[in-house]
């Protein structure tokens, strides 16, 4: 009786921590990050904002799940993306179909630093997956271009590649494929380009048509 009472109580307590990142995400898509209310979300979910400090202990608690779920969400659907046969342009569009999802869950991992509020170093590890998956699809390419100055930096500074035997010229793909689709991306999303009268799908197809010939 006792061992099922536990489980009941952490499967209450993992369903409130959910319905509160939800309240969270949509506090976060009308008014910003910024403005999340840890007392405003606990009004919605009905209770005091003391009660709900007992499932999330501060608001950077909150915003650190918040960005760990996001992390998880796009190095999943990567992986899976990859798994299934997915080349380096297959993956782009799987970034910016996850992007175009859901802007604000996009802005909250690479958009501008909430104020204040300093990530974990752990949350790293997760965000690792996503260009771990990036670097094992460019080393299936060929890499034929003469070393850069920044090859011969990256050799020497390569501990964020997680160990991975890629040469250097593959390292420098591969980051410059992620630097310039973000680009693209985070342009297009804080709607920089409206009014311009152009089609940023277009736009990310030629950003990514150059990256992979």
């Amino acid at each position: 009786m006792a061992a099922g009472g536990t489980g009941s109580r952490e499967r209450y307590r993992a369903q409130v921590r959910e319905e509160i990142k939800h309240h969270a995400w949509e506090q976060i898509a009308t008014a910003g990050v910024s403005a999340l209310s840890l007392n405003a979300i606990a009004k919605h979910v009905g209770m005091s904002g003391p009660a709900l400090y007992r499932y999330f202990a501060s608001r950077d608690e909150l915003i650190t799940e918040l960005i760990r779920d996001a992390y998880r969400s796009l190095a999943d659907a990567m992986r899976a993306a990859f798994e299934s046969g997915a080349d380096v342009a297959g993956l782009a569009y799987t970034v910016r179909e996850w992007a175009l999802a859901d802007p604000q869950r996009y802005f909250l991992i690479y958009g501008t630093p909430v104020p204040g509020y300093h990530a974990p170093d752990d949350t790293t590890t997760v965000s690792s997956e996503i260009m771990a998956v990036l670097i094992e699809a460019f080393s299936a390419l060929p890499t034929d271009q003469p070393a850069t100055p920044f090859d011969t930096h990256l050799d020497e500074h390569r501990e964020w590649a997680a160990g991975h035997a890629a040469s250097a010229a593959t390292l420098h793909r591969a980051v410059s494929f992620w630097t310039r689709l973000h680009g693209v991306l985070s342009l297009e999303l804080a709607g920089h380009f409206t009014g311009m009268e152009f089609d940023p799908a277009l736009l990310f197809a030629d950003e990514l048509n150059t990256l992979t010939t």
